[in-house]
């Protein structure tokens, strides 16, 4: 390419709001001639970045997606891969590099993006101020009896815990699972969050006990937050304290 760099932004949008986006990812976004994504977060995007080339694969097509990514950007264009939250949080940032292995001809540019647990912690209030553990219920690509053992652990360890991916069509009964494997070491009023449509329209919050968590009807657009034994209901907020001597 005569010198040329041929470049590959792997970007994290956030929840998709303007608002939630760093400036490091609206100028990847700006400087692309081509978007990939998830048809999802495409969309949440085209709109502000008109004129760019949008390409998209559904759900499970994840390889597919990142080849085509690599591919535009071997014929010298400059492409943005963008995905929800953080693009190396359960994100793509991975998958380009696994996929373009030891081939350094394409330059790529990971962007790091806002991570639902931060996002949707700030409309909890603060549950995440001490250690926490992130963990994901979809068994698609992790089996579940190796996300039942990080449950497990995480409540023996007295984690505060994030949950992504709690319920879906093909998975209807796991967030009811996870608080049956939870609950065997914690109580049934460990205070807990529910945060929906995080940086969306109807976004919404809900705090919780365990127990009632158990039926709650969450679905792909909950993000789950489990307290730790410190963690408080304070004026309807969800709150972990770090422990300062003062308070």
């Amino acid at each position: 390419m005569g010198g040329y760099v041929l470049k590959l932004y792997v970007v994290g949008i956030g929840p998709g709001n303007y608002e939630n986006m760093t400036i490091r990812a609206d100028r990847a976004l700006a400087d692309s001639q081509v978007i990939v994504g998830y048809p999802v977060y495409v969309d949440l995007v085209k709109d502000r970045y008109p004129g760019k080339e949008l390409l998209s694969t559904p759900m499970t097509q994840e390889a597919d997606r990142c080849r085509m990514a690599i591919e535009e950007a071997r014929k010298g264009k400059t492409v943005s891969m963008v995905c929800s939250g953080d693009s190396g949080i359960y994100g793509m940032a991975s998958l380009i590099y696994e996929l373009l292995g030891e081939d350094t001809s394409v330059t790529v540019e990971v962007i790091p993006g806002l991570t639902a647990a931060c996002s949707g912690g700030a409309v909890l209030g603060a549950p995440l101020t001490h250690d926490f553990a992130v963990i994901s219920l979809s068994d698609r690509l992790t089996p579940w009896e190796k996300i039942e053992t990080r449950l497990d652990c995480a409540a023996k360890a007295d984690l505060s815990i994030v949950i992504y991916n709690p319920k879906s069509k093909g998975r209807p009964d796991h967030l009811k699972k996870a608080c049956d494997i939870l609950l065997r070491t914690l109580p049934e009023d460990r205070i807990c969050g529910v945060v929906r449509n995080i940086g969306r329209a109807g976004e919404s919050r809900t705090v919780l006990t365990l127990k009632e968590l158990r039926t709650f009807d969450a679905d792909m657009f909950c993000t789950i937050f489990i307290g730790n034994a410190q963690t408080r209901n304070i004026a309807g907020h969800m709150v972990t304290p770090r422990g300062y001597r003062d308070v």
